[in-house]
């Protein structure tokens, strides 16, 4: 006899606080779009400070994504994929920056890289300056995004498994073939999300940045630096460039879903 396959669903007391958290979610977004000067709402955004910053927030982050694809990839393939002693105490360390401040972040930052800090003055006898400069946004960002790329791709790998490495390891592939030809494309839509999130972590960064950048118009002050800036001075204009944040956030979330459903 054919069994019957019906849908598990929910129970129905499970709308009431689902709903009450989207309420809290989305209320405050909408508060702040009733406080937009929209007469006045394209001067505000477009002010050369405004660009300076917006361009400098997509630029910087763009290149701290990278950094995290770079770093940590490698990082959660030896997560998943090795065992080795205190490899928890470095998963712990690893994901510090999620639970740290991200003031604390800066300073851990600005007393390794800073002209007087661990690294800083051989550094500066290269004559190279990391701290409050573009390259100390980008290092910021990278510091407090790196956790969300590889949290999202060690849980991809951990759920794939290793069947497909093992057999294709047995067919006589290399390991960086295999690496590159199996484990990559079997783990891509997690990849690509744990990117956007770091992304969206480094678009909104601030309390690093500030602490080990600075806010240097055109140099070192992205759009949530700006936007701080403004609310003791322009109250209308940060609310503006909030809400342009907020946009750019939604539409790259909403790219990279499109882009992991395709996948």
């Amino acid at each position: 006899m054919a069994r019957v396959h019906r849908d598990v669903g929910v129970p129905s007391w499970i709308f009431v606080p689902a709903a009450a958290g989207a309420v809290f979610v989305l209320l405050p977004l909408a508060a702040m779009v009733t406080r937009v000067e929209w007469g006045s709402f394209f001067e505000l955004i477009t002010s050369e400070s405004s660009r300076e910053a917006l361009l400098l927030s997509l630029k910087t982050s763009t290149i701290s994504t990278l950094a995290c694809i770079v770093i940590g990839v490698p990082m959660a393939v030896v997560l998943a994929r090795t065992e080795f002693p205190g490899q928890g105490f470095l998963r712990s360390l690893v994901l510090l920056p999620l639970v740290l401040p991200p003031v604390v972040g800066g300073i851990a930052l600005l007393y390794t890289f800073g002209r007087r800090g661990l690294l800083g003055e051989t550094i500066d006898v290269l004559g190279f300056q990391i701290a409050f400069s573009t390259t100390a946004v980008v290092m910021a960002q990278t510091f407090v995004a790196l956790p969300f790329l590889v949290v999202s791709l060690e849980g991809a790998l951990r759920t794939a498994g290793r069947r497909y490495e093992v057999v294709a390891a047995s067919l006589g592939a290399r390991p960086t073939t295999v690496f590159r030809r199996v484990t990559i494309p079997l783990v891509l839509p997690g990849l690509v999300s744990g990117a956007v999130l770091s992304f969206a972590r480094a678009l909104g960064e601030f309390g690093a940045t500030i602490t080990f950048a600075g806010s240097l118009q055109g140099v070192t002050r992205t759009l949530p630096l700006e936007i701080y800036l403004r609310r003791e001075t322009d109250a209308d204009a940060a609310v503006a460039l909030s809400l342009v944040l907020v946009v750019v956030a939604v539409v790259v979330i909403g790219f990279a879903r499109q882009g992991r459903t395709a996948l």
